[in-house]
């Protein structure tokens, strides 16, 4: 005699620790870094299978969805007018609910697509790193994007926190490690000591801020208007904060001011160090307040460890000696810094212990 029950039914007659091992197995467990600028996602089992940038494409008037990700970026600017450009998070928090629901349901139903003839059902467990300063509001705005689009569970780790794991820090140790994540929206500090944040900062200046202040920049000495993606290839190509050996030059194209013609000019890596100055010095004063508030032998222990970077901020050329000459200690930049926070969830994902062992919140 064969016995028939629905999936919506599930919950009467299995409890619910035996309805998440059924998912379990038809969906993958994901990690992901939902970035201001870039989106990563961790697949459980395989490791990072998604690099893409935070964009949506949409129709504005029925707001069909038209790209997300590369190819939603490569239509900024470009795009006719019934076609608008989004980013989704602004400052590391969403600015765009819809938006962040359609990309983030995309991802997971993209780690999901299989090749057989029987589908993977897209409902994971995830687990997804947000900024430390985000409010009650903020967090539960993610959660929900996240149940809606698919998942059937939704832990949310602090971004340090991920980053931490993912560089391999000693987290829950006694002895005090500092993390510094650059990213696009915020940038997070933090000492973390045996599983918890001691003592930490979140200020939304990070990565957008510099692509801000080289537009800013042109337009005030050469009155000339750069669009976003032509200022962000000149932060990533010649952003510096250090005199170079040998400068850089790069070539940008825009609307002059004046005129309303196209111009292009030649800009060096000393006018865009320039540019960028005030936005780096504001992150190495926050970096040298969260030492001050430290307590003394938190301190000890980091000024003999050094401080670890991590982030796409951490790339930008000699930002590292800047922090290290503000501080008189010692910085080193993680293994690939851009995936450290994506590599942390992905570590919690592997050992779900982990998560009771560090402040978390689940949805």
């Amino acid at each position: 005699m064969k016995i028939k029950v629905k999936i919506s039914n599930l919950g009467k007659v299995l409890p619910s620790f035996h309805i998440n091992r059924i998912l379990g197995l038809f969906s993958h467990d994901v990690g992901i870094d939902l970035g201001t600028a870039n989106t990563l996602v961790w697949v459980k089992g395989k490791g990072i299978v998604i690099r893409e940038p935070s964009h949506v494409a949409r129709h504005k008037k029925t707001k069909e969805i038209l790209a997300i990700g590369a190819s939603a970026k490569r239509m900024l600017g470009r795009a006719p007018a019934m076609i608008e450009t989004v980013r989704p998070l602004r400052d590391g928090v969403i600015a765009d609910f819809d938006a962040t629901a359609a990309m983030l349901s995309y991802y997971i139903k993209r780690v999901h697509e299989s090749g057989g003839v029987i589908p993977k059902i897209p409902r994971p467990r995830v687990v997804i790193g947000i900024p430390s300063g985000v409010t009650e509001v903020e967090r539960r705005a993610v959660a929900d994007a996240a149940v809606i689009s698919g998942s059937r569970e939704a832990h949310l780790i602090e971004e340090p926190m991920a980053a931490a794991i993912g560089a391999n820090l000693p987290i829950e140790s006694p002895e005090g490690v500092f993390i510094v994540d650059i990213g696009g929206g915020t940038s997070e500090m933090a000492v973390i000591s045996m599983g918890g944040v001691v003592v930490g900062r979140s200020i939304r200046i990070a990565g957008d801020e510099m692509t801000e202040a080289i537009i800013s920049y042109v337009r005030l000495k050469y009155s000339l208007l750069l669009g976003e993606a032509t200022a962000e290839e000149v932060k990533i190509a010649i952003g510096n904060c250090l005199p170079q050996k040998e400068e850089k030059f790069f070539v940008v194209r825009g609307r002059d001011l004046e005129t309303g013609l196209p111009k292009s000019i030649k800009l060096t890596g000393s006018e865009v160090r320039e540019a960028l100055a005030p936005t780096v010095q504001e992150i190495v004063g926050n970096i040298v307040d969260t030492l001050e508030e430290t307590p003394p032998e938190l301190l000890a222990d980091i000024m003999g460890k050094g401080i670890v970077m991590a982030g796409g901020g951490a790339l930008l050329s000699g930002i590292d000696k800047v922090i290290a000459e503000a501080t008189k200690m010692p910085v080193y930049v993680a293994d690939d810094p851009l995936s450290c926070v994506v590599r942390g969830c992905g570590a919690v994902l592997e050992d779900m212990s982990l998560l009771t062992r560090i402040k978390q919140i689940k949805f």
